[in-house]
């Protein structure tokens, strides 16, 4: 009986979700002007009733700005698997036709003193959805916002002073991959069972862009197109407010911000709180208006600036998240009663309506705050003592250039030198370095950037705590005092024709041998065209000279034609061809008689070329995976399978010589995959293996690994209840920066010139050194900590513990990671640590590796 009426009450919850029509979302006493298409009229489905797919919400844009003079319908960029992102331009047809002037005037916002009539300004509002892809109620009110702004006839007189920038899905790729997951599983009754395939989407699920990145991670490091074209948006529109729509978990209500106060990032300032909280009032009140359960100051926070809720904050915006409990797909079951996907748009678009409003009112104070924010940065510029920061690698002209790049997207100047300085001892060379003032108006953004920070107000971080791009790119660098700056002589970079310089071929055709540095940054890039292109190509395990004085480093890599069957010139062509296609010098080498050791020296190692496969789906840390698919794949142009680890134990594996294993769960593989695995490495092959990784390694006794455990243990007879929570996530490891020694002689480290680097780890695995001092080639050193928090009791687990450590098994390699080398494609100082374990691993010593 209890069934029977349970099932009666949830066919008709479904009923009532699908009686609904446009006005469920709409707000009471607005009319509108028929001649905009509804949803509905485009799509041929009420909004909530199905999920819109990417190319049914441009379709709908497309239709709004064709029949509205209020809208400005544009392309933005495009994804990685070209779907366009698409911006609405919403405001009064006076406005309109003067676009470049209001930027112009906005612009000046940023100039002290400058001529602004802030009365007469209008606000600018940026609406941003669905991020993550799979937290779609955002994109799907985007569908009601456009209708509401281009039609509704009462809003008209509000929009001579606003101006809405409208992005439906700043994540196109995930929202379209999402969306097909949950269509294609919808059914017609539904039931709202939490454990229906609809609602457990396959991995690497939408959260992610092609590559499985969190795009909301990449605001400020900006390594991906979405990001590089939305952050071009933001920096010529200047918006006052900035929201950000997103989704939690399904047993939750709705949040929007203020976060937690105590973890605001210190460069954000107080009256950016003050701002928030009374924008905040808004969506309190529109929300008891339809009574929905809503919180604020908890769980989120506004720390790291690369989320697109606080990348604004620093830059004299006010950015705001919004959380709605997610229904996941079209109904489900939650802790506060049924979750119907219309009624997660409502909240959305209610929050939107109070958000237009709270900028309609605020309009003068909110443009007045943008105006004092960067009058106030005038001030603090004039007391800093670090007029400026340089930064360059002498050895690689790839990672300066892409710091300088990042640098550059966020209307940041950055200036080149014009000759050789050396700075308190270190040099800096004029093709490698670059300088970036203190003394503009982006000078906090710049801060953010540069600073290093090991002392926090709170111990808790709802991301990472530390991002100090130098120690990220692995460059010198250092702040400048006024002095110091004015000796330099400088030129400004041009954004618009700033490339990295291409390769070439230093020499004559027909050399005896040719040689490549493995100091770039792209000379992987480059050895894997030598090596598809059949030719010989040995790596020097040893430094050896020139007649002409020339010193090559270990990891050089020989180069002669092989087998290729290639004339002189021809080869000589090719060479040319990768040189600049990789951007690295290659240098042909008149005799082998070299010094150090001849070029026929049993320390020149014959390289094989590379054929990875990469374990994907099941447990694998889809983020981490995909760091590694995007490093080989758009980075270094290798090609690289990705093989389900539910299939190892059937796959045909001597077509790889390297497997990658990212950081997760891998005991899906059975033990067919184990012993598959086990008898592929025994034959010679190299694996390379991550956190979690390792942990399914050492319990199938593949390879000789060990963990470094701590003691969490609370002590003491009693404690607070309601400090539990605090106390005990305090205690991980969210993102912080580390200091570590590098062998630089052990293939792992070549390349590297200098011992100390810096590492990045968001977790507490900490994996214990080899007996075989031999075999640790990168560990912490005894004092770690960089840049960041660190909880005490995670100090014995790092300090002096292995950040790589290289076992085997049979005649096959096994290269662990306890650190993450490619985080968030921005981490490009431990990148070629990653690679050479790829390159080199064939050629590590059994005698070092037990």
């Amino acid at each position: 009986m209890k069934k029977c009426t349970l099932s009666l009450i949830l066919v008709f919850l479904t009923t009532l979700v699908w009686a609904q029509d446009l006005s469920y979302y709409l707000p009471k006493g607005y009319t509108y002007n028929p001649a905009i298409p509804t949803p509905k009229e485009v799509l041929g489905y009420e909004v909530g009733e199905w999920h819109v797919t990417h190319d049914q919400l441009v379709m709908y844009m497309k239709a709004v700005a064709t029949a509205s003079d209020r809208v400005i319908f544009e392309e933005t960029g495009r994804s990685y698997e070209k779907r366009p992102q698409t911006l609405l331009t919403i405001t009064s047809p006076s406005n309109l036709s003067k676009l470049d002037q209001i930027k112009a005037d906005r612009a000046k916002l940023r100039i002290p003193g400058s001529n602004v009539d802030i009365q007469k300004m209008p606000v600018v509002m940026f609406m941003g959805y669905s991020v993550h892809g799979n937290e779609p109620s955002g994109a799907n009110a985007s569908l009601v916002a456009a209708y509401h702004f281009a039609a509704a006839n009462e809003i008209a007189s509000d929009l001579e002073n606003m101006v809405l920038l409208l992005d439906p899905a700043i994540n196109p790729d995930g929202l379209n991959r999402f969306a097909s997951w949950v269509n294609s599983h919808k059914a017609y009754v539904m039931n709202g069972d939490p454990a229906q395939r609809e609602l457990n989407e396959a991995w690497p699920r939408g959260r992610t862009n092609h590559y499985w990145f969190d795009l909301n991670r990449d605001w400020l490091p900006v390594q991906h197109p979405e990001s590089r074209n939305r952050v071009r948006v933001f920096q010529s529109w200047l918006p006052n407010i900035h929201l950000d729509f997103h989704e939690m978990g399904t047993n939750s209500t709705f949040f929007f911000q203020p976060g937690v106060p105590a973890r605001m990032h210190p460069l954000t300032p107080k009256k950016n709180f003050e701002l928030t909280e009374k924008i905040g009032t808004y969506h309190a009140k529109a929300l008891d208006q339809i009574g929905s359960l809503y919180y604020n100051q908890e769980n989120y926070d506004d720390f790291y600036y690369g989320k697109g809720s606080t990348y604004p904050d620093v830059q004299g915006s006010i950015g705001i998240l919004f959380e709605q409990a997610s229904s996941r797909g079209h109904l489900q079951e939650s802790a506060n009663g049924m979750l119907s996907f219309p009624f997660t748009i409502r909240n959305q678009f209610t929050a939107n309506l109070s958000s237009f409003e709270a900028a309609k009112e605020m309009r003068v104070e909110l443009n007045q705050w943008m105006k004092d924010f960067y009058t106030e940065i005038k001030n603090e510029t004039t007391a800093d003592v670090n007029k400026a920061y340089i930064f360059g690698a002498k050895e690689d002209d790839a990672r300066s250039y892409h710091l300088a790049d990042l640098i550059l997207q966020h209307d940041i100047k950055v200036y080149s030198l014009n000759e050789n300085i050396t700075v308190n001892g270190k040099e800096f060379k004029k093709e490698t370095s670059y300088i970036v003032p203190a003394d503009q108006p982006q000078y906090r953004l710049i801060k953010a950037m540069f600073e290093t920070r090991t002392t926090f107000q709170d111990s808790l971080f709802y991301d990472i705590s530390a991002w100090t791009y130098p120690m990220a790119f692995h460059l010198d660098y250092m702040a400048l005092n006024s002095r110091i700056l004015n000796l330099a002589s400088v030129s400004e970079v041009d954004k618009n024709k700033f490339t990295l310089a291409p390769g070439k071929v230093i020499g004559q055709s027909g050399a005896y041998q040719y040689a490549m540095e493995w100091t770039d940054y792209y000379a992987p890039k480059a050895a894997y065209q030598l090596l598809k292109a059949g030719f010989l190509v040995r790596v020097a395990n040893t430094e050896f000279s020139t007649a002409e004085g020339k010193t090559f480093g270990r990891g050089t890599l020989l180069i002669d034609k092989g087998e290729s069957g290639l004339e002189n010139q021809a080869f000589f062509a090719k060479l040319q061809e990768i040189a600049q296609m990789a951007h690295v010098d290659i240098h042909a080498l008149t005799t082998g008689y070299t010094s150090g050791a001849n070029l026929g020296s049993t320390f020149m190692t014959p390289l094989t070329t590379p054929y990875i496969a990469l374990l994907v789906d099941g447990g694998v840390d889809s983020g981490e995976a995909g760091e590694i698919w995007h490093l080989l794949d758009q980075r270094m142009k290798m090609p690289v399978t990705l093989l389900p680890a539910d299939a190892v134990g059937s796959a045909n594996l001597s077509r790889y010589n390297v497997i990658l294993m990212a950081d997760g769960n891998y005991v899906g593989l059975g033990q067919n995959g184990a012993n598959a695995i086990k008898s592929w490495v025994s034959k010679g092959n190299t694996l390379v293996a991550k956190g979690g990784a390792i942990r399914w390694l050492i319990q199938n006794e593949i390879g000789n690994f060990a963990i470094r455990n701590v003691d969490y243990s609370e002590k003491g007879l009693q404690r607070n209840y309601a400090d539990y929570e605090n106390a005990t996530g305090a205690k991980g490891t969210f993102g912080a920066i580390f200091k570590a020694n590098l062998d630089t002689t052990h293939p792992i480290g070549y390349g590297y010139q200098d011992r100390e680097i810096f590492t990045f780890r968001n977790d507490n695995f900490f994996l214990e050194p080899s007996t075989n001092p031999y075999a640790n080639p990168l560990v912490y050193t005894a004092d770690p900590l960089a840049s960041g928090y660190l909880h005490p009791s995670n100090l014995p687990g790092v300090k002096e513990s292995a950040v790589i450590r290289v076992s085997s098994h049979g005649r096959g390699r096994i290269i662990g990671f306890a650190d993450n080398m490619n985080f968030r494609a921005f981490w490009f100082g431990t990148n070629k640590l990653f690679l050479n374990s790829i390159f080199f691993g064939q050629v590590i010593q059994g005698g070092t590796t037990r």
